[in-house]
């Protein structure tokens, strides 16, 4: 059977541990891990990081890729998704998918013959995290003493972050306005892992309080794809804006992020995303490398 990468902990802490250390590594890498091997790509949401650096990590390590509008698809006229994922089995290696729900995308791995990874839905976005715990680590060896804040809507990006950091014993606040949390179901998740791994879960409303003694603090988008802009929204998460005065009440030392795009003036402020303390570029080249040893451990050569 597949291994498939549809959340966070569909890895456990030694194989994230592993694979972010030879991410670091093998920067640069240019290989034949991938080579004959042939990766899809089913996109129902826009996309630029994730495609893109799937799509280069592919050509890096000797694979081809293939982008594959869902609309373009027969999905589009009623095929099912089981009989998709069947017949995208008999052709390529692996398969990456962005679509809204995750029981569609777990469907569709449940009726696949290749490894499918999972480049975002409503619910999780776990490529992300791998990417956000590579560079977290960068800067500390012993991830069991960070701290790091989330600030804004309680999303998909905020799920796997927790998740992810909870895995790894790290100490994670997740502050978001009362009615913007995330969802039980995900916090649930979250501190049974910290239960195993001596992690700490935080949730709060107070942006302020949060932000004392952080080592990160990290930001996304206030409205997610697909959702309406509403002022009522905006509003209430304007105090949780990653702006000079908030970042100010953190370690000196205190490194900023955001998984972008990002919406300057709104979740983040110009001055601070373009800052010293900011590592959001960086952040987002990590995808990158991370990505490339997703691949290998899922669909590399080694693994045949």
């Amino acid at each position: 059977m597949p291994r498939h990468f549809l959340k966070v902990t569909d890895l456990d802490r030694e194989e994230i541990l592993s694979l972010i250390d030879a991410a670091k590594a093998n920067r640069g890498e240019q290989s034949a891990a991938l080579a004959g091997k042939n990766l899809g790509l089913i996109f129902s949401k826009p996309s630029t990081r994730t495609r893109v650096s799937f799509t280069v990590a592919a050509y890096h390590l000797g694979g081809h890729c293939m982008f594959l509008s869902e609309s373009e698809l027969q999905l589009g006229r009623g095929e099912t998704i089981e009989d998709t994922a069947r017949i995208l089995s008999g052709y390529l290696d692996g398969v990456i998918i962005r679509t809204f729900s995750q029981r569609d995308l777990e469907t569709f791995a449940a009726s696949a013959s290749v490894p499918v990874i999972n480049g975002l839905t409503d619910e999780r976005h776990p490529c992300q995290a791998l990417s956000d715990l590579m560079t977290i680590s960068e800067f500390y060896d012993d991830l069991s003493g960070v701290k790091l804040v989330y600030l804004g809507d309680g999303n998909n990006v905020a799920v796997s972050l927790m998740n992810i950091c909870a895995l790894v014993g790290a100490r994670v606040a997740i502050c978001t306005p009362e009615d913007l949390a995330c969802p039980e179901w995900a916090l649930a998740e979250a501190r049974g892992l910290a239960a195993a791994s001596g992690a700490r879960i935080e949730t709060t409303t107070d942006p302020e309080s949060a932000v004392a003694g952080a080592d990160f603090l990290y930001t996304d988008v206030w409205f997610s794809m697909g959702q309406q802009k509403v002022p009522e929204k905006k509003i209430r998460l304007q105090p949780y804006q990653i702006n000079r005065k908030l970042l100010s009440l953190a370690k000196p030392s205190c490194r900023v992020m955001h998984c972008l795009p990002a919406h300057r003036g709104e979740e983040i402020e110009a001055a601070v995303m373009d800052g010293p303390q900011s590592i959001v570029f960086r952040q987002a080249e990590n995808r990158l490398h991370a990505q490339k040893e997703l691949l290998k451990l899922l669909m590399g050569n080694a693994q045949a």
